[in-house]
């Protein structure tokens, strides 16, 4: 018998659909170019439609209201060990990565992960970072020629894998950038080509083998690190690996998933950042401007001050000499506006995926059993319902004299290029401090001037990166 509740309780709506021939069309767009679709689905439908058919059907989830309400909900309405997780990215990352785990497993591994982690360890990366940063820009300055496109891009690369790595292992992989950059390099084209490319074979030959051949040379080095690690006292090893290492809720195998996890989503996604940002501020002289000026006075004696820092709190004390290592990121106000707008316009991730474990409603809405329910950060980051001329690069959008306190609410629903809730991407802290170090001494160092006005369009099927990288002209400043 109903009750009254359920007797005046509305009727979830269907998802609007587009019809066949555009349903397929965007659907392989999806699997191709996903912005393409997502631009399309946010023109035509509102950021919100549902796509495919059969287990591949689709829930795209867009607009800020719904996306809250799918991050909202307890980590057992969803699935994440798909079958999308486990066509490509489980040949690399393995199926006991977090990554794809649901339930008590995610808990523990994530729990483990978190607490080598923590913030008070990111922050005293910060004179790493910025030493192996002006050690890429050295090289970059070295390479570059008066009047001579360059790309940035792979410099990039070199440069956040080697600070993932420094991260995990401490010294001790120092000369294997080159031997570790190959291998997930590898990954990194198996995962972005069609996902029919990825399936599994009954015999292993193609892609999917030489990425799981790849694989097992990282364990063996991964191996052979613990090995070290665990014959001194525990503590007594830099790096996260050190404490892994000792962490008594991990089996070996599951470290070696949780590490090269941190390696293939640690480092690509930043990379791909930091060249959006780079082709953002060589199209805009005067941010370029704002940031060299702001770098400067970040290094001057007595400037630095962690109580207000956007990305990591205090990362040493006030600079007393020239040296870079010497900065806070509290003085980087502006550069970490300017590195939460390139996030907004440009999420590493354009679509977070997950499946529903059962039937549920979102936002009015219904999605059934087994839909793969992907919201998207891209779309979420151009409502123009929240964000006022959303195409245009403006990293004064965020100053609190610009935003009443709803706008601040909607603003702070909207950007989630990291996600939210328990499934939220573990290393956004170490990110976004990276890119805000990176970004402010390459500004001080360099000039940078776009080799044409038109901004490159966005590439890649797991992550979202600039077609062509990030060309520029460079000269390196007199004074820096």
């Amino acid at each position: 018998m109903a009750t009254a509740n359920s007797a005046t309780a509305p009727t979830p709506r269907a998802l609007p659909r587009p019809g066949l021939r555009e349903n397929v069309r965007l659907t392989r767009q999806m699997l191709s170019t996903p912005t393409r679709a997502l631009d399309t689905i946010a023109e035509r439908h509102g950021g919100t439609c549902s796509l495919g058919f059969g287990p591949l059907r689709m829930a795209i989830i867009g607009s800020p209201p719904a996306i809250r309400e799918v991050m909202s909900r307890r980590a057992d309405a969803y699935v994440w060990g798909h079958h999308f997780q486990s066509v490509g990215p489980s040949a690399f990352v393995g199926k006991r990565s977090m990554l794809g785990s649901d339930g008590a497993d995610h808990s523990r591994r994530r729990g483990a992960v978190q607490a080598a982690f923590n913030r008070q360890r990111i922050n005293r990366w910060a004179p790493m970072i910025l030493q192996r940063t002006d050690a890429a820009i050295d090289e970059i300055v070295a390479a570059a020629r008066p009047g001579q496109p360059i790309d940035l891009y792979p410099f990039g690369r070199r440069l956040i894998l080697g600070i993932t790595l420094q991260a995990l292992f401490g010294d001790r992989w120092s000369s294997r950038l080159d031997e570790v950059h190959a291998l997930v390099l590898r990954a990194q084209r198996f995962l972005e080509l069609p996902a029919v490319r990825q399936l599994p074979l009954p015999i292993p030959v193609g892609s999917r083998a030489g990425v799981r051949r790849d694989r097992r040379i990282l364990d063996e080095m991964i191996d052979a690190d613990l090995a070290l690690v665990r014959s001194q006292p525990p503590g007594s090893m830099d790096g996260l690996l050190g404490t892994l290492a000792f962490a008594d809720d991990l089996s070996d195998e599951e470290i070696r998933d949780q590490v090269v996890t941190l390696i293939g989503a640690g480092f690509d996604t930043t990379a791909s950042t930091l060249s959006w940002a780079i082709a953002r501020i060589a199209r805009a002289p005067e941010v370029g401007s704002a940031l060299r000026a702001e770098a400067d006075r970040a290094a001057a004696p007595g400037d630095a001050d962690g109580d207000d820092a956007p990305h990591g709190g205090h990362t040493g004390p006030a600079s007393t000499d020239d040296s870079p290592a010497r900065w806070a990121v509290g003085a980087l106000a502006y550069t970490g506006r300017v590195v939460r707008e390139v996030l907004r316009l440009h999420p590493a991730g354009v679509l977070g995926v997950r499946m529903a474990a059962a039937d549920m409603e979102i936002d009015g809405q219904a999605i059934t059993k087994r839909t793969m329910v992907a919201w998207s950060p891209y779309i979420s980051g151009r409502d123009p319902s929240v964000w006022p001329d959303p195409l245009r690069f403006d990293p004064d959008r965020y100053l609190d004299a610009n935003l009443d306190e709803a706008q601040h609410t909607q603003t702070e629903l909207a950007w989630i290029p990291f996600g939210r809730g328990p499934h939220m991407c573990i290393g956004f802290a170490l990110a976004q401090l990276e890119l805000t170090l990176i970004v402010g001494r390459l500004a001080q160092r360099c000039d940078l001037t776009a080799a044409n006005d038109v901004m490159p369009s966005p590439s890649g099927l797991i992550v979202n990166r600039p077609t062509g990288g990030a060309v520029v002209l460079l000269s390196a400043r007199d004074s820096a």
